[in-house]
């Protein structure tokens, strides 16, 4: 060594430095690679994503490889400096060849390319497994005795090697990663796809039409009544029923009835050929698998049936496919025909509305936990049957009583810019 001019011991100790950064760089950028991402590369035959992908296989050989790699260099260069230091000022050089070594490593070889993989992990790390690869290959029977050292000190302490962290994600961190993606996909998918994935919180209960607002064949009337029911039905599928819903025949398509009615002296008989059988549906039943099983069972449309097997409300494939693409109508309070706006800028909203299609529609707040109805909320809140004229704050909504029939809230009014928020209640 001191026969070596201190031009090349220089020469090679800023190549050391070189390589420590080009270790800690690689192993940073290979880490902080987004592995759904290179999966993706790798099936589009990215050639670096594909041998990243190799190496991250395995990641105590990447691992042990890079350490292996790093510490030795890192070594190499203390004794290079350390070699300079005492030429250039002696035995006193060796703590200034430490201190400046330590700081110039920090800086350049730690720092410096660790933060630069963070920031852009594929620019590093693609070009570095050109060497990483074959490198591995090169010292592999180092690196598999480093890793069965290491392998046997982590069962001493009860951690198997082989155990792998699946990677696959939650509905939650699903619902993160479509809302973090930016401008890569448009605001309206964003909203498909994380109403998609809240079908699982929502029943059926939530967005059934109420049975009181069914809209239904009742055999025992009239057949001129049924007749015109018929004619100007705005549903295209309508229960059969004697009396009462509950006691339902089936399920009719109002365009198979075209030929019954345009038939001279037609009858009840003559529609009877043309009822399907009634598809009934469980109350709470999750909306994502209540639309697979419109999809197995071929059906638009299904009656919610409690433990009893009363009719609750009626549910269709519409009702589902608009909690995910949002409602068809481009105007939000026609879309509610239970609400009505005033001048003064209040609402007045039909007890029988549900909550849901409220919030929805006008962007309010109500909340959805326990009664579906604005009615059903109303009386909760209350725990009574309230008077006309009295007034109720809901979530900071100021809501009075209009109208109250056959002990139900009618007709309620709601001011959503009076709205007390914990922030002005503050102030």
């Amino acid at each position: 060594m001191n026969d070596i001019p201190l031009s090349i011991l220089l020469g090679v100790l800023i190549l050391l430095i070189f390589l420590s950064a080009f270790f800690s760089g690689s192993e940073t950028g290979l880490i902080s690679l987004n592995r759904y991402r290179l999966r993706h590369l790798s099936k589009q035959n990215h050639r670096g994503a594909q041998r990243a992908s190799k190496l991250l296989d395995k990641p105590d050989r990447l691992i042990g490889l890079i350490l292996l790699g790093n510490n030795f260099v890192n070594i190499l260069a203390s004794s290079i400096a350390t070699i300079i230091a005492l030429r250039l000022w002696g035995e006193t050089g060796i703590a200034i060849a430490a201190g400046v070594l330590t700081l110039v490593i920090l800086i350049f070889s730690e720092v410096a390319p660790k933060t630069l993989a963070v920031l852009h992990p594929e620019r590093i790390a693609f070009p570095a497994t050109l060497i990483l690869l074959p490198l591995l290959k090169l010292l592999y029977p180092i690196v598999w005795l480093v890793n069965i050292l290491a392998n046997g000190v982590l069962r001493i302490f009860g951690v198997s090697p082989r155990q792998k962290k699946g990677e696959h994600l939650t509905s939650d961190e699903l619902r993160t990663v479509v809302s973090e993606a930016g401008a890569m996909i448009p605001k309206r998918h964003q909203k498909m796809l994380t109403n998609i994935l809240d079908l699982e919180k929502v029943t059926v209960n939530d967005i059934m039409i109420p049975r009181n607002d069914i809209v239904g064949i009742d055999l025992d009337n009239e057949w001129e009544d049924i007749v015109k029911l018929l004619i100007n039905s705005r549903h295209t599928r309508l229960p059969v029923y004697r009396t009462d819903i509950n006691n339902v025949i089936g399920l009719i398509h109002v365009r198979n009835t075209l030929e019954v009615l345009t038939k001279p002296d037609s009858t009840k008989d003559d529609l009877m050929p043309q009822i399907r059988n009634a598809y009934f549906v469980p109350e709470n039943t999750p909306l994502n698998t209540q639309l697979l099983q419109f999809q197995r069972q071929k059906r638009r449309m299904g009656l919610v049936v409690d433990e009893y097997g009363d009719v609750q409300g009626l549910v269709t494939l519409e009702d589902i496919l608009e909690e995910i693409v949002g409602e068809f109508t481009s105007d939000p309070s026609a879309a509610i025909k239970d609400i009505h706006q005033q001048e003064d800028g209040t609402y007045l909203i039909d007890g029988s509305a549900s909550i849901r299609d409220l919030n929805r529609m006008m962007k309010w707040d109500l909340p959805t936990e326990g009664p579906k109805t604005f009615n059903g909320l109303i009386l909760e809140q209350m725990q009574q049957i309230p008077e006309p004229g009295t007034s109720i704050l809901i979530s900071g909504y100021p809501i009075e009583i209009v109208q109250i029939k056959d002990n139900a809230v009618k007709v309620a009014k709601l001011n959503p810019k009076r709205r007390i928020t914990p922030n002005t209640e503050s102030e």
